[in-house]
């Protein structure tokens, strides 16, 4: 618990955790909610247009992106399990870095909403469609491209 006692790096440290908490459950909630939607809504293989450019399907991935290792959600799984926990050991040590806590959540949030999907149906949920060959992808596989980035921002500015 967060007291007025308690040291000031303490508390910033305690508050890094928290927010990488609430960032990973609204990625993963906002992840899981979507593909419950589309699956409920958009038969296997239809598309609808939803604005120009952008269209909504429903198709299952049984690899990772772009469709690489197909069929092989348990290596798939373990191999982003050592990936998050060099994430999360990288945080630890780095927890006093300003929005270091934001990419953390993102990447954690989205890896653990197609791990959720690898082990409920063997595949992950892919829906949003964009225009020239680009293959489907989901908000999780979203918030792990956009947690890069950021991380990648959060790793070169100064403090």
């Amino acid at each position: 618990m967060i007291s007025p006692s308690t040291p000031r790096s303490d508390r910033r440290h305690a508050l890094a955790w928290l927010w990488t908490v609430l960032v990973t459950v609204a990625v993963v909630t906002v992840d899981q909610l979507s593909k419950v939607a589309v699956r409920k809504s958009i038969v296997p293989g239809e598309t609808r247009s939803v604005l120009p450019g952008l269209q909504l399907v429903n198709t299952r991935n049984q690899g990772v992106a772009f469709g690489f290792l197909p069929g092989r959600h348990v290596a798939v799984t373990v191999l982003v399990g050592v990936a998050l926990l060099i994430l999360l050991l990288y945080f630890a040590r780095h927890r006093d870095k300003p929005l270091i806590w934001l990419p953390t959540g993102m990447l954690l949030g989205g890896a653990l909403g197609n791990i959720i999907d690898r082990l409920r149906a063997g595949s992950v949920t892919d829906f949003i469609k964009l225009p020239l060959g680009w293959p489907p992808f989901n908000l999780a596989d979203t918030s792990i491209t956009l947690g890069v980035l950021v991380l990648l921002f959060v790793i070169e500015s100064r403090d």
